[in-house]
């Protein structure tokens, strides 16, 4: 949440909905990275296409400058800047970036201008409604305020190369196009602007739309740059907007040319401005609105583990494009009900930054958020979710929707849970064999034969608790038959396969998310065994299972208590391995940040404690103890490196007894974001806030603007599925726990009553507690104040049998039942008089 200025370089805030891809905004204010047709493009630049401003006053020359702070270097390039950058035209003094997604603000500065200027983009972000949030577009509007004692006419523009067909680059820098790139103008009484085409066929992969455009009616268009060669275009282009601050239509576009390069014959323009003169002290809104349509995927992963691709040469669609069938329809919906949008965007924005949640943890789970709406995540004609693990620049990383690496991953299960649902339903319907091994990268997605390797018994075990979770968070009977039988199926083969002795601890070979396996006993393996057979056993008792329910209630009880004997050092627990050297990559009597992994993940899904509750808390409060860093100077590390130098950051496992083996697991000294969160989260849970609080701020130091994007978050890609981990601290410390098929709504806020409040929007009155809080059906805030407690929906419903809150001053304050919907508030009583 802290403000960037122009030197912040790497920042870059993403827009774009829910599987739709993205463009960035910098820091000065440029569009950068664009990412829009259905892969990564990171670095991508469209020539020419950027804001301008104009202000004239009485009596004082014009001033024309780029809507950018100016560039700060280095100034090097094997052209200069190339000339689609236009480094030449003046830019404005500086800028201040103040992100707090889903809703940028950069403030301009500027001596010259005579007016004062302010950017606010954003992508709508709707709770609980995952196409609201999935719109392929953006809002632009930039506020312009007249400080001056007399009028000033004001012209802002936006120019826009055609994005749609592009295959490459020349050495130029400049895009070369498949097919013939075309420009429209199109004028409604709703919507005015331009749309961007192709004479590609619709059923080509790189066919699409785009449109800037605005509902604004007091507007001014070229809608194509003139024709010729070198800079003409946009030398006509900058002197006519200099001239009046109004466009001129340029003759109609020739191409008898010679035979240049593409980017003198195929390469289009255009440009639509607003035009409003501002009283003295008024405030003006230039309103654009940025929407695209890519519609056509490959009907296959082609990622980097080499999947079965055989319908690569098959179009799938993507799931925006069966609501709109073009970037102006897209566009037309945004304006049309940009009011609703905006107003559920802010509330959820003022929520969670005007909340008592440290600044840290607002800061960290809001910003990874971007991974959801980034080109890791995409969604197919139907709704069907699907997700790479993270994304390299120019390709998806690791395909699959790989289970080990989303088993972190807690955003979208409280924020979009139709989302998770269905990806439980692609794990347990279409990738669990009949022997209840489960593929770790889902390739059914797009009809391709299963991958053929052997389990991850992180991600399988984990998906069985995450099912519980997303049937738990929605009440979806029908979810839980439809994947019971395969998720017993992933249970029983635990047992089978990866129990050598009966004895219900996991022993034999066990592939996990560090790419290797671990043999003998480890702690990671079986408290995720122990969590899911707590979960599958709940799940069997509601179906009616009772053998099976017990059956798993017993183990999991027996194999904790065996494993814990085992494995508990009376510190943290290690691994059980003969001879660690005799085998490659293992761990041995190291501290391995995951080792109850699986205790967190039954926490957040409502479980309660599957290993004993002090020996947990003496364990993860090791991992704090050994493997956080506060500075990493002294570090010793081959592998890859997220974090160095006088940087903190948490390692993946240390020897504080000694014992490290000459070759370790891989990765184990290596920073990951998402382990960062999910220990934090679960120090949390077990009462350590202060040592929670320590690893989210070194995270978050590390992704400053200038070291790290803000909003991106990298591991093995960037915009990683891991990092989506940060949004369990939410949960944890607002301690909000919601069962649908008990319409119970519990809150334990782990905050101390005199936490400092967020810094930057208002947030609640000294004595007060504000937690935003959701559910399968609503979303709203607890207020906790020195006499009691109120609940407030912002949107949905809310039917409860019983409302439960654990007031740190007060206690257990108790309400039922309740039925809200929005906006409704419910106050609850003052005092329960039984415990």
């Amino acid at each position: 949440m802290r403000v960037h200025g122009p030197d912040a370089t790497v920042a870059a805030f993403p827009l774009g909905g829910i599987g739709t891809g993205n463009v960035s905004v910098g820091a000065r204010g440029d569009l950068r990275d664009w990412e829009l047709a259905n892969r990564p493009d990171k670095g991508a630049q469209l020539p020419f296409s950027f804001f301008a401003i104009r202000a004239a006053r009485t009596g004082h020359p014009p001033v024309t400058k780029v809507l950018e702070a100016r560039l700060p270097g280095p100034h090097e390039g094997d052209q200069g800047y190339y000339a689609g950058k236009l480094a030449g035209l003046p830019r404005l003094d500086g800028s201040r970036m103040r992100g707090e997604y889903p809703l940028l603000r950069i403030a301009f500065e500027d001596a010259e201008l005579g007016v004062d200027v302010e950017l606010t983009a954003f992508t709508p972000f709707v709770p609980l409604d995952a196409d609201a949030s999935g719109i392929p577009g953006a809002v632009l509007r930039y506020e312009v305020t007249n400080p001056l004692p007399e009028p000033v006419d004001v012209t802002i523009v936006g120019s826009l190369a055609n994005p749609v067909g592009i295959t490459g680059h020349d050495v130029f820098h400049f895009p070369r196009y498949a097919g013939q790139p075309e420009i429209a103008w199109l004028d409604e009484p709703r919507l005015r602007g331009l749309r961007f085409g192709t004479d590609l066929a619709p059923d080509d992969f790189r066919y699409g739309t785009a449109v800037l455009a605005t509902a604004d009616p007091s507007v001014t268009v070229k809608p194509q740059w003139l024709s010729g060669f070198w800079q003409d275009g946009v030398q006509a282009f900058w002197d006519d907007l200099r001239e009046d601050g109004r466009l001129e239509t340029e003759p109609e576009f020739s191409l008898d040319q010679p035979p240049y390069p593409d980017w003198f014959t195929k390469l289009r323009v255009g440009s639509i401005g607003i035009v409003h003169r501002l009283p003295p002290a008024g405030r003006q809104a230039f309103e654009f609105v940025l929407t695209w349509h890519f519609p056509n995927r490959h009907r296959a992963w082609q990622g980097n583990i080499n999947l079965d691709n055989t319908h690569a040469d098959q179009v799938v669609r993507n799931h925006y494009a069966t609501s709109y069938d073009d970037a102006w329809a897209v566009a037309a919906h945004l304006v049309d009900n940009l009011p609703e949008l905006e107003s559920h965007t802010r509330n959820f924005h003022r929520a969670l930054f005007g909340s008592s949640l440290p600044p840290e943890v607002i800061d960290a789970a809001t910003s990874n958020l971007v991974v959801l709406r980034s080109t890791t995540c995409f969604r197919l004609a139907g709704g069907r979710f699907a997700a790479w693990e993270g994304s390299f620049d120019h390709s998806g990383s690791c395909e699959g929707t790989c289970t080990h690496v989303w088993n972190y991953a807690q955003a979208a299960a409280f924020l979009f849970p139709e989302l998770e649902r269905d990806a439980r339903r692609t794990e347990f319907l279409h990738e669990t064999r009949a022997d209840g091994r489960m593929n770790f990268r889902a390739n059914s997605v797009f009809g391709n034969a299963p991958w053929d390797f052997h389990p991850a018994v992180d991600g399988q075990l984990g998906a069985v608790i995450r099912l519980y979770r997303e049937w738990r968070f929605s009440g979806d009977d029908t979810l839980l038959t439809q994947c019971w039988p395969a998720a017993k199926r992933a249970v029983d083969y635990a047992f089978r396969v990866w129990d050598s002795d009966g004895d219900f601890v996991l022993d034999s070979q066990q592939h996990n998310t560090y790419d290797i396996e671990f043999y003998g006993v480890s702690s990671l393996a079986n408290s995720m065994f122990f969590a899911a057979l707590t979960a599958a056993a709940a799940m069997a008792a509601y179906l009616a299972d009772d053998e099976t329910a017990t059956r798993y209630r017993e183990a999991a009880r027996l194999g904790a208590e065996r494993m814990d004997a085992l494995l508990f050092n009376g510190e943290y627990y290690e691994q059980h391995i003969q001879d660690v050297d005799e085998r490659r990559y293992q761990y041995g009597t190291g501290c391995l940040s995951d080792q109850v992994f699986g205790q967190l993940l039954g926490h957040l899904a409502g479980l309660g404690h599957v290993l004993p509750a002090d020996h947990v808390r003496s364990a993860i409060a090791a991992v704090h103890r050994y493997n956080f860093r506060p500075d990493l100077t002294g570090q010793h590390s081959v592998q890859r490196t997220y974090a160095l130098n006088g940087e903190s950051g948490l390692v993946l496992c240390s020897w504080p007894n000694g014992g490290r083996p000459r070759i370790p697991f891989v990765y184990c000294d290596e920073v990951w974001t998402g382990v960062e969160y999910q220990v934090a989260t679960h120090l949390v849970l077990e009462g350590l806030v202060d040592e929670a609080l320590q690893i989210v701020r070194g995270v978050r130091d590390r992704h400053d603007g200038i070291r790290r994007n803000p909003w991106n978050e990298v591991e093995c890609g960037n915009h990683y599925a891991r990092s989506l981990a940060s949004w369990g601290m939410v949960v944890a410390l607002a301690g909000a726990d919601y069962d649908a098929p008990t319409r119970t709504l519990t809150f334990r806020p782990r905050l101390r009553p005199d936490q400092p409040p967020a810094a930057g929007e208002p947030h609640a009155a000294a004595g007060e507690m504000r937690l935003p809080f959701t559910t399968g059906t609503g979303w709203g805030e607890l207020r906790l104040t020195t006499g009691g407690a109120e609940v407030e929906l912002h949107a949905g419903h809310l039917d409860l049998h019983s409302l439960v809150v654990h007031h740190p001053r007060l206690g257990r304050l108790a309400s039922g039942p309740v039925l809200l919907h929005t906006p409704d508030i419910h106050q609850l009583p003052l005092r329960e008089d039984h415990p």
